[in-house]
């Protein structure tokens, strides 16, 4: 190790062991936006917070730090959508096999294990990412089984 931390490689392997869920964080500007992330984590429970964590040089961040975007989606991806993840994770695959549906205007993607309403709360700039904590005004859940991610590949539980 030295004194700038770990290689980026080393840090990505090393935290490639911890096993996620996988969510399409969602926003509507000009047109409805998503993107696929590991980086969530629920922060409080009252009130009830969340925190999602964005590259700086994503879309979806430029999208989230504009003013008039108050409200985000967190889509918890069942084991059956991992066409999802793989085309919000610009990978190839057709626009029009994503089920979204709208609440009060946002943007879901239906058939997710859970889907989370946001209010954008705070904006924290990290590193090369942007943490953007939100405060929850809505849920709604399945007793699905969720797409999980480790060491780099999706699994299903069981």
């Amino acid at each position: 190790m030295t004194d700038t931390g770990l290689s980026p490689q080393e840090f990505r392997q090393t935290l490639g062991r911890f096993a996620s869920g996988v969510t399409i964080i969602t926003a509507r500007g000009d047109e409805r936006r998503g993107m696929t992330a590991s980086a969530f984590v629920s922060v409080s429970l009252q009130p009830p917070l969340i925190l999602v964590s964005v590259d700086t040089r994503a879309h979806m961040q430029a999208l989230l730090l504009q003013d008039d975007v108050t409200h985000f989606g967190v889509n918890v991806l069942s084991a059956t959508q991992r066409h999802l993840s793989d085309h919000f994770a610009g990978r190839p695959g057709p626009e029009d096999q994503v089920p979204w549906f709208e609440h009060e205007g946002l943007p879901l993607i239906g058939g997710s294990v859970a889907q989370l309403v946001c209010r954008k709360d705070r904006v924290i700039e990290a590193g090369d990412h942007t943490l953007f904590l939100g405060f929850v005004e809505y849920s709604r859940y399945t007793d699905d089984d969720p797409l999980v991610y480790f060491r780099g590949q999706y699994h299903e539980l069981g």
